[in-house]
């Protein structure tokens, strides 16, 4: 194997999903502590001491003490060079999470033991599977009174139809959770709870069998986990590394984020049976594929995500870049493919929150940050080779519309350049609504609460007060003319044309009206290969 190759095969880019509260946040706060990249784990809610995660750098998110962004982290553990994704968890910032699951190889899903699949896991597993994600899921919050492990397990089975290997199995649960036992092994660890969680947890390793566990728990939980395991040993479904990585059975783990416990089981597991970075699929200029190979020479990436203001002191503005093949380095020059230009990566950095370091080099599955070049946009290709065009990013139908006025016709600079800035960064979407010169500019979203980040944002960052008005459309349609439909002198249309509507009634009145046009309810794809 060349240097590459091994470079490469360290590398683990990997992102995790979960409903809203199910533990997420805290996962990753325990991942890094692992990892050795904090000293100490803050907490998602605020206490008194101020700790915040390190990945809710946002003013809005210590605040609310939820993730409305996407943090990119990177850590090295056991050898392994972790570039590490910690999204949204709430449904109104949906279109973030996708965009970011189409940079990573694998996803950690986390799951409240005391709830089960709720709707928001189920959503992002569904993405998960279409695009061939491995997932690797982590009950969380044993340590509270949760439902039946085997139940749990069904519920991955039936309701996401995914199989369930559990690599670890729960002894006990709420005030009776006594640890866990690691079925490949047969070993158990003990919980030993921490203050806070905020250190590594301390755990004896023992069997089962060991008087130190029977002596611990009680008669008939003991007796019942007994059982579970025969279970489980005789009828669930074998360790399969190639079924792990089809995304055909999910690698299941026990424990409290919290508390730390079970958390470097999973981290474990997961460096050793999760895959390297792997191919991805570009277009070409005839319009055919071709498979990018991480080990290909050429470097190739593409944009996933772009935050401004992440030091408010400098203005700053950093996309995003998931390395596909070949190898970054510092100061190399290469193909913007969308304007056809050549730009200097002369600024790269890696992440940890809000915190950044810069990067000399990186390799295929890296995440690096660019920072400056205004001509970036998300889906965006930065390659070596200008006839490689990825186009990974999807897009998304919003569900909510709204004007945003700017109260103070003398601020109007700012306010034009804190909206200009948010909407480059996919924020929120836009559509110009009129006709003719007389075009209003309206904002679309998946949910309303991304809004609020757009008008906090404003005031914050930009210092531009702005007001909110409701529109009164509910769906956006994108139209085309059916085939062969389209009138001589028609005009061309701009693109992705869109009709607004109020309701579900004025689309079927539009459609029985108007037979030559096609409406589709899913934006079509944007061709990134088309120049700017």
């Amino acid at each position: 194997m060349s240097q590459l190759d091994d470079e490469i095969a360290r590398r683990r880019t990997f992102a995790i999903i979960s409903h809203p509260d199910a533990g997420k946040t805290t996962m990753t706060e325990k991942l890094l502590l692992l990892g050795g990249a904090i000293q100490m784990a803050g907490t998602v809610k605020a206490r008194k001491s101020g700790r915040h995660a390190t990945s809710d750098w946002m003013e809005m998110e210590k605040e609310r003490g939820i993730s409305v962004t996407t943090s990119v982290m990177k850590f090295v553990y056991d050898g392994y060079e972790v570039n590490l994704l910690d999204t949204p968890g709430h449904k109104d910032f949906s279109e973030d999470t996708y965009r970011v699951l189409t940079a990573v190889d694998a996803a950690i899903m986390v799951i409240d033991a005391a709830k089960g699949i709720e709707p928001q896991t189920r959503k992002l597993f569904e993405v998960c599977r279409r695009r061939g994600v491995p997932i690797f899921t982590f009950m969380n919050k044993c340590d509270r009174p949760t439902r039946d492990p085997l139940a749990l397990l069904d519920d991955l089975e039936q309701v996401l139809g995914i199989g369930a290997f559990p690599v670890t199995w729960p002894l006990g649960n709420g005030p009776n959770f006594r640890g866990v036992y690691e079925r490949l092994t047969q070993r158990v660890h003990l919980f030993e709870k921490t203050p806070g969680g905020a250190y590594v947890a301390p755990v004896d390793v023992l069997g089962l069998d060991d008087p130190a566990v029977r002596g611990g728990m009680d008669e008939n939980v003991f007796a019942e986990v007994r059982e579970q395991i025969e279970m489980l040993d005789i009828a669930g479904h074998a360790f399969d590394d190639q079924r792990v990585l089809a995304g055909q059975v999910t690698p299941v783990y026990f424990g409290s984020a919290m508390n730390n416990f079970g958390v470097q089981l999973l981290l474990d597991g997961f460096l050793r049976h999760s895959a390297p970075p792997g191919p991805k699929k570009a277009i070409m200029p005839d319009g055919s594929e071709r498979i990018v190979r991480p080990e290909d020479p050429g470097f190739s990436g593409f944009v996933f995500k772009i935050l401004a203001n992440m030091d408010p002191r400098h203005r700053d503005r950093i996309a995003f870049v998931r390395v596909v093949s070949g190898r970054f380095t510092r100061e190399m020059s290469v193909h913007h493919v969308q304007s056809g230009t050549r730009i200097r990566l002369s600024s790269a950095q890696k992440m940890m929150g809000q915190q950044r370091e810069t990067v000399d080099e990186g390799e295929a599955g890296d995440v690096i940050g660019v920072v400056g070049h205004d001509v970036l946009r998300i889906g965006d290709t930065l390659a070596e080779d200008r006839t490689v065009v990825f186009n990974e990013i999807p897009r998304f139908t919003p569900e909510v519309f709204a004007y945003l006025r700017n109260p103070e016709p003398g601020n109007s600079k700012k306010f034009r350049l804190g909206l200009d800035q948010l909407l480059q960064e996919g924020v929120v979407q836009s559509f110009l609504v009129g006709t003719g010169q007389l075009k209003t500019q309206i904002l679309a979203a998946v949910g309303p609460l991304q809004f609020d980040v757009v008008q906090f944002r404003m005031q914050t960052e930009y210092q531009a007060e702005s007001h909110l008005e409701p529109c009164p459309w509910k769906i956006v349609r994108w139209w085309s003319w059916a085939p062969g439909s389209a009138p001589a002198d028609s005009e061309t249309l701009p693109d992705l044309p869109v009709v607004l509507f109020g309701n579900e009634w004025a689309v079927r009145h539009f459609t029985e009206r108007n037979p030559k046009v096609v409406l589709t309810d899913v934006a079509p794809p944007v061709d990134y290969s088309k120049k700017r």
